[in-house]
Parts: C-alpha cells; structure tokens; sequence
C-alpha cells in the first residue's frame, strides 16, 4: 500500500501540504507530526471565512504544532432535496489556499475511505440536535456529529477549529467532545464577513446580484435586533423579525436562545444569548447569528461574534 504524498514545490519554492485520500496514507503522514496538532474540518470549497479558521489554528499550533485540514462533502449531513450534487467541489484551488496558509497535512478522502460501509452506529445529537437547523434539516446534526467524531479519530487533534458561523454545530461538537471524553478542545473562530456583511459561506456563490442584496437582510436584521438589547429579548425579536418581514425572502427561522443551552431567551433572560436565522434567498440557505449578552453590566456583543 502506497504512503501519503510527499509535499510538492510549489511556485515560489515552498513546500506544500502533504496530501492523504486513504486512511493509511492519513495514519503514516499523522505519525510525523508532533507538537500541537490543530484540526480544521472542512467541506471544501474554501474561502476567505476558512482562511480566518487556519491563521487561527495556526496561532494555536505555535511554530512546533501542525495544523491539519479535512475537505469531505459528507453525504450523510444533506437531505433528499438539499445540495449534495452540486454543492461546490475545487480541490486543487483549496490545496493552494491551505499551502499558503502553511498547513502540514490535508485529509481529502472519498466517501468509501469514511463509510467503507453503511454505519451501525451513529451519533444521536440529543434534543439540541432537533430544534431550529436540526428541525428544518431532519437528520443533520446526526450527520455531522457522525463524521466529525470519525475525523476526531482518524486524525487525532489536541484542538478542533470551528467558526462561530454555525453555532448550533459548534455548540454539539463541543459538548460531544465533553460528553464522550475525546480530549479534544473545541475552539471558536468568530464569523467572517465579507466587506458589505455578508457572512462567508461556500454556498454564497449561488447567489446572482440581486440576490446578495436580498441576502444582506440577515447580518442587518441580527445588527438591528442587537443594537435593541437594552430594551430585551422581546423587544430584540421584534426588531430583528419587523427587518426579515420587509424583504423577498423565506425565513425559516429566527431565534433567541441561551448560548449554552439553546434554551429560548424569553423575557428576563439574563447572560449570553444567540440571535439566530436560517432562510432561502431563492433556492439559497443561508445562516447567520450574533451574540448578545443581557444582564445587570447592560447589553454587550461578544467578540465571539
């Protein structure tokens, strides 16, 4: 059996990442690591949003650490009518983006290298796992955390890099990690926006012009809910809702809920609280969230944002 594939030069006479698509290959380039090993799970299609992941996991890593990057479309996280098919694939653009971030080694297998067979044990994401996205998208989160807890596995991370961007997923991934005792530390990146806002996203090159100023609504409706926050969480709701009304598009929904229990924040709410929306701008769903605390010390957004 072949082993991983030694770093190319690239242009400027640098090495590139080390590219493993078989678990052996994966085993035999992770056995060379040492220091610090820092994940970044990825469906590929990488952007400036991924960037942010990989300076950040690359601060974490020190210059004795080594960041790893996964690129797999998982298919066991899309439903029968979502984008599996055409959700973007540019791998050889994506290993460029990751050499020039300086990561050691990229993991980008097929699906037979993850599910060489139809798994008889998946992850229950728990009640968490099936309200908002988990309840628009039935089986998703069961999904992610299915694959995520493989890739902990294969790759074997002291810490996992995930942006604040999914915040629903981040939340599960680190309390699976708790719960099943994987020692791995799950670490936060705030969203990336864009220059006008818009939060980074693989899947917002879907959108046509028009529809990207449709989209704009969701980071302004999440602003102006949170500039509301000394009035409450209703007065923040209603804000946010009267924003997502007034434009073309299909709100799935629009939550305040506790940042650690996804519980909704209803009125007397003190702490942090997520302000949270999914919606179709077209055939395009798109997500995006603020943080926004409550208490006696008045209304602040966390930089976790």
């Amino acid at each position: 059996m072949t082993g991983p594939l030694s770093p190319p030069a690239v242009a400027d006479g640098s090495a590139s990442s080390v590219l493993a698509t078989t678990r052996a290959e994966l085993a035999a380039a992770r056995a060379r690591l040492s220091g610090p090993v820092v994940l970044v799970p990825t469906m590929g299609a990488l952007h400036s949003g991924h960037r942010s992941l990989l300076q950040q996991a690359s601060e974490i890593a020190g210059p004795s650490g080594s960041v790893v990057v996964s690129i797999f479309v998982n298919p066991r996280q899309f439903g029968p009518a979502e984008d599996l098919d055409r959700y973007p694939r540019t791998l050889d653009a994506d290993l460029a983006l990751c050499a020039g971030e300086g990561v050691a080694l990229v993991f980008a297998p097929p699906v037979s290298e993850v599910y060489p067979a139809e798994p008889m044990v998946t992850v229950d994401p728990g009640p968490v796992g099936r309200i908002l996205e988990g309840e628009f998208r039935p089986g998703f989160f069961g999904g992610v955390l299915t694959v995520v807890l493989k890739l902990f596995t294969l790759t074997r991370p002291d810490v996992a890099v995930f942006g604040q961007k999914d915040a629903q997923q981040l939340a599960l991934v680190r309390q699976m990690s708790a719960d099943f005792n994987l020692g791995v530390e799950v670490v936060a990146v705030p969203t990336f926006r864009d220059p006008d806002g818009l939060a980074a996203s693989s899947r917002n090159r879907y959108l046509s012009a028009d529809q990207r100023t449709v989209a704009l609504t969701l980071p302004a409706a999440l602003q102006a809910g949170q500039a509301r926050a000394g009035d409450g969480p209703q007065a923040v709701l209603a804000t946010a809702r009267a924003r997502l009304d007034a434009a073309p598009l299909a709100v799935d929904y629009l939550a305040l809920v506790d940042a650690q229990t996804f519980a909704p924040a209803g009125p007397g709410f003190t702490g942090t609280a997520l302000l949270l929306v999914a919606a179709r701008v077209g055939s395009t769903r798109l997500i995006d969230n603020v943080i926004i605390g409550f208490g006696p010390d008045g209304p602040s957004s966390s930089a976790g944002e």
